[in-house]
Order: C-alpha cells, then structure tokens, then sequence
C-alpha cells in the first residue's frame, strides 16, 4: 500500500462517455419542428430528429434526457439562443 504524504489527497477522475450506442435513440428526447411533432402526434406518422433519428412520436419528451446530438446542432443553428427548443420524444 503506497502511503501519501500529510496534507495530499487523491483525485479520481471520471468521465462520461457522451458517445451513443445502438438504441440510446430510444432513451432521449429529440429535437423536432413543432408543427410537424403535433401532425405527428395526431396523424401517427413518423417525424425526423435534427440528428436523423426518425420514430413515430408517442411517449411524453419530458421524462428523458435531450438527445446531446440534437442539442448540439440546435445550439450551432441558433447560436447564444440558450434555450427554448421543442423536445418531440
């Protein structure tokens, strides 16, 4: 066992691998154009993420996380915009 010196510590560092596998797409909230997620939603017809995910919207955004693809491509269409963005799924 290696002793440390009076008064040091040690640091662990964890990271996150933002990386998504195969159906991390079914897990996460996507960014949708608002008029065609509400067609979507009345019709049953299939929409298209801003990160090419395409699904037939049925399950309530709010309780997944943002797709980070989807917000990374919003934030570069709409730079300094912070926000106000439609989650479809």
């Amino acid at each position: 066992m290696t002793q440390l010196a009076p008064g040091s510590q040690t640091v662990l560092d964890e990271r996150t691998d933002a990386r998504l596998d195969d159906g991390d797409h079914e897990r996460l909230s996507h960014y949708v154009d608002k008029r065609k997620l509400t067609e979507a939603m009345v019709m049953g017809t299939p929409v298209v993420a801003l990160c090419g995910k395409v699904w037939v919207p049925s399950r309530n955004p709010d309780k997944y996380p943002v797709c980070p693809e989807c917000m990374e491509i919003w934030e570069s269409l709409n730079p300094g915009s912070g926000g106000g963005n439609d989650a479809g799924e």
